[in-house]
């Protein structure tokens, strides 16, 4: 602490206790905090064998929905009643009109519908599912060059 014994000086040493509490509380918060805000959305695409690869771009508009039902675009949560305004405004500019939906496997297929026909009410005019390849198999697609055996 701030006392010493035997001399007549005064210790000048800063406390740092105060400081090491209020750093972990924010290393705490931080730890808690940052996975939610960097995670978007998760959702386990159905699996499938000889899928052609297709790397989400900036410019890829992406509609996905959790094992909860709970929707995304661009994996920003929005809600039900807000997907076809939103859905028309990103389209009103765009010379494409595809619209990629990402949903978890497990979710009831009617969603997936529901959400297809928002989208295609709302300027979508090409869908595309998005769905993982099976661990441990490659895909023959032609084409296909991230499931290609590379050369050395």
């Amino acid at each position: 602490m701030g006392m010493s014994v035997g001399t007549g000086g005064v210790k000048s040493e800063p406390n740092v206790v105060p400081m090491i509490d209020v750093m972990l509380v924010l290393l705490i918060i931080f730890m808690v905090v940052l996975p939610a805000l960097t995670s978007g959305f998760t959702a386990n695409p159905p699996q499938g064998i000889n899928l052609k690869s297709h790397p989400e771009e900036d410019t890829d508009q992406v509609l996905g929905i959790d094992r909860e039902g709970n929707y995304y675009i661009n994996k920003r949560p929005v809600a039900l009643d807000s997907i076809g305004p939103l859905l028309k405004e990103i389209y009103a500019n765009r010379d494409d009109y595809v619209l990629y939906i990402k949903a978890d496997k497990d979710l009831p297929y009617s969603k997936v519908i529901d959400a297809m026909d928002i989208a295609s009410k709302n300027g979508v005019r090409v869908v595309g599912a998005v769905s993982d390849q099976v661990p441990g198999t490659k895909s023959t697609v032609e084409g296909d060059l991230l499931n290609q055996p590379t050369k050395k």
